[in-house]
Protein backbone atom coordinates (compact mmCIF):
# COMPACT_ATOMS: atom_id res chain seq x y z
CA UNK A 1 0.00 0.00 0.00
CA UNK A 2 2.86 2.38 0.75
CA UNK A 3 4.39 1.80 -2.68
CA UNK A 4 1.08 2.61 -4.37
CA UNK A 5 0.81 5.83 -2.35
CA UNK A 6 4.34 6.85 -3.31
CA UNK A 7 3.69 6.18 -7.01
CA UNK A 8 0.39 8.08 -7.03
CA UNK A 9 1.98 10.97 -5.11
CA UNK A 10 4.83 11.14 -7.64
CA UNK A 11 2.32 11.19 -10.52
CA UNK A 12 0.32 13.92 -8.79
CA UNK A 13 3.40 16.10 -8.28
CA UNK A 14 4.50 15.52 -11.88
CA UNK A 15 0.97 16.41 -12.94
CA UNK A 16 1.26 19.77 -11.20
CA UNK A 17 4.41 20.53 -13.18
CA UNK A 18 2.76 19.42 -16.43
CA UNK A 19 -0.36 21.48 -15.72
CA UNK A 20 1.56 24.65 -14.96
CA UNK A 21 3.73 24.12 -18.05
CA UNK A 22 0.67 23.65 -20.28
CA UNK A 23 -0.92 26.84 -18.98
CA UNK A 24 2.32 28.82 -19.33
CA UNK A 25 2.89 27.55 -22.85
CA UNK A 26 -0.65 28.39 -23.92
CA UNK A 27 -0.27 31.88 -22.46
CA UNK A 28 2.87 32.59 -24.48
CA UNK A 29 1.46 31.61 -27.89
CA UNK A 30 -0.15 33.91 -30.43
CA UNK A 31 -3.95 33.90 -30.32
CA UNK A 32 -4.31 33.52 -34.10
CA UNK A 33 -2.20 30.35 -34.08
CA UNK A 34 -4.91 28.45 -32.21
CA UNK A 35 -7.62 29.22 -34.75
CA UNK A 36 -5.20 28.72 -37.65
CA UNK A 37 -4.46 25.25 -36.25
CA UNK A 38 -8.22 24.59 -36.20
CA UNK A 39 -8.28 24.28 -32.40
CA UNK A 40 -10.28 26.04 -29.73
CA UNK A 41 -9.40 29.69 -29.14
CA UNK A 42 -6.53 30.81 -26.95
CA UNK A 43 -8.86 32.02 -24.15
CA UNK A 44 -10.58 28.62 -24.19
CA UNK A 45 -7.29 26.77 -23.82
CA UNK A 46 -6.12 29.18 -21.15
CA UNK A 47 -9.31 28.39 -19.26
CA UNK A 48 -8.97 24.64 -19.74
CA UNK A 49 -5.30 24.42 -18.83
CA UNK A 50 -5.63 27.00 -16.05
CA UNK A 51 -8.55 25.14 -14.47
CA UNK A 52 -6.64 21.88 -14.84
CA UNK A 53 -3.57 23.32 -13.15
CA UNK A 54 -5.68 24.77 -10.34
CA UNK A 55 -7.41 21.43 -9.76
CA UNK A 56 -4.00 19.78 -9.54
CA UNK A 57 -2.55 22.40 -7.20
CA UNK A 58 -5.53 22.93 -4.90
CA UNK A 59 -6.57 19.35 -4.25
CA UNK A 60 -6.96 19.26 -0.47
CA UNK A 61 -7.22 15.49 -0.38
CA UNK A 62 -3.86 15.21 -2.04
CA UNK A 63 -3.01 12.45 -4.44
CA UNK A 64 -5.56 9.97 -3.09
CA UNK A 65 -8.46 12.15 -4.30
CA UNK A 66 -8.72 10.97 -7.89
CA UNK A 67 -10.27 14.24 -9.17
CA UNK A 68 -6.80 15.56 -9.95
CA UNK A 69 -6.67 13.14 -12.89
CA UNK A 70 -9.15 15.40 -14.74
CA UNK A 71 -6.69 18.29 -14.44
CA UNK A 72 -3.87 16.11 -15.67
CA UNK A 73 -5.91 14.91 -18.66
CA UNK A 74 -6.70 18.53 -19.63
CA UNK A 75 -3.00 19.43 -19.55
CA UNK A 76 -1.98 16.32 -21.47
CA UNK A 77 -4.56 16.92 -24.20
CA UNK A 78 -3.09 20.38 -24.69
CA UNK A 79 0.50 19.12 -24.74
CA UNK A 80 -0.10 16.12 -26.99
CA UNK A 81 -2.70 17.52 -29.39
CA UNK A 82 -2.83 21.31 -29.38
CA UNK A 83 0.78 22.33 -28.66
CA UNK A 84 2.34 20.61 -31.71
CA UNK A 85 -0.25 22.10 -34.07
CA UNK A 86 0.14 25.61 -32.65
CA UNK A 87 3.92 25.39 -32.89
CA UNK A 88 3.66 24.12 -36.47
CA UNK A 89 1.44 27.03 -37.47
CA UNK A 90 3.78 29.56 -35.87
CA UNK A 91 6.85 27.98 -37.39
CA UNK A 92 5.38 28.16 -40.87
CA UNK A 93 5.89 25.93 -43.82
CA UNK A 94 9.35 25.84 -45.40
CA UNK A 95 7.74 25.62 -48.85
Amino acid sequence: MLLAYVIVTALWIAGIVVGVYAFGHAAMQRADAFTAANKLSKPAWLGITGAGALVLILMRGGPMTIIWVAGLVAALVYIVDVRPKVLEVQKGSPW
